[in-house]
């Protein structure tokens, strides 16, 4: 059975890090990384000693992040800012009553049950309010990127931007019932005397492929060899342009390809790819801005982590 972490009240504390004049508990931690824990047992709950690297990798940045914002908010406390009125607060518990709960009487009941006053409710929105205020002001400011950068960037990344051969698609599955199924088949040859009849793929497609919301009407797009099984792959790449396959069969289904448009492998344009590359540096500035901030915060700040 895979390690889990225990409920709230269940939890034996100890002093994980002290920062300035604030204590970070394990049950603080614990309750920070319970979201993220769960989605671990999940994903992991068959694999024990997955889980628990996974888990310790979890708390130890749940740890971090609890550490940079007591780091925050002693900068604030101890930083000369104005007091935030109550009434800045009462507008963050309406809103958060209207995005989470619905009405106070729910939110209520619900902290009731987690254990939490009304006060601490009121804190911790108070304290997530500062700490992306100050994060804000010194972190998440208006970064330009220069076209200088952008360019050197997609220069120096090349493999990032290359894209294989591939083809524009629309398909048509016919699901069979078992292995010994022929209806698909059959149903498949038909449809090709349809094609043959000048009734468009695209048409047929819609019909045939009605129920599908993840490819409607048949479009598969833009992909490359490795979207679709070997024997399909090996089809649609062999296509000419505008002409119909033959029934493939697989033991699940009967498959009708059609290749729309073929492009040979080839390096994205810088023009094609300025957005995200920008997007990419504006990321890696932040994060290098981030952990100024927080290595300025550490060096004036007392800080002792309690380890296990």
């Amino acid at each position: 059975m895979a390690f889990a972490l225990p409920a709230s009240a269940q939890v034996v504390d100890g002093i994980e890090a002290v920062v300035a004049d604030k204590v970070i508990t394990f049950a603080q931690v614990a309750d920070y990384t319970r979201p993220v824990e769960e989605t671990l047992r999940t994903q992991y709950g068959s694999q024990p000693d997955v889980y628990r690297q996974k888990l310790d990798s979890a708390l130890h940045d749940s740890l971090e992040l609890l550490v940079e914002r007591a780091l925050i908010l002693h900068s604030y406390e101890s930083g000369g800012y104005v007091k935030l009125p109550d009434s800045l607060v009462d507008g963050l518990v309406e809103d958060n009553i209207r995005e989470h709960f619905g009405d106070r009487v729910t939110m209520l009941k619900t902290l009731q049950a987690q254990g939490i006053t009304l006060e601490q409710y009121r804190k911790e929105l108070l304290d997530r309010y500062i700490e992306a205020g100050l994060r804000n002001q010194n972190v998440q400011k208006t970064i330009i990127i220069s076209p200088y950068k952008i360019e050197t960037y997609y220069h120096a990344h090349q493999d990032e931007f290359k894209v294989d051969d591939q083809v524009k698609l629309r398909m048509i599955v016919l699901n069979k019932s078992s292995d010994d199924d022929t209806n698909a088949l059959f149903q498949a040859r038909e449809i090709l005397k349809k094609v043959e009849g000048k009734t468009s793929f695209a048409q047929l497609a819609a019909l045939y492929a009605a129920g599908s919301q993840e490819h409607p009407n048949g479009e598969w797009g833009w992909i490359d060899r490795t979207v679709l099984r070997k024997e399909l792959s090996n089809a649609a790449f062999s296509l000419p342009v505008g002409q119909v396959s033959q029934p493939i069969q697989t033991p699940e289904a009967v498959y009708l390809l059609q290749v729309e448009e073929k492009q040979p492998a080839h390096d994205k344009k810088l023009a094609d790819v300025r957005d995200e590359i920008e997007k990419t540096l504006q990321l890696q500035e932040q994060a290098r801005l981030s952990k100024d901030y927080i290595d300025g915060l550490k060096k004036k700040t007392y800080i002792r982590y309690f380890f296990n």
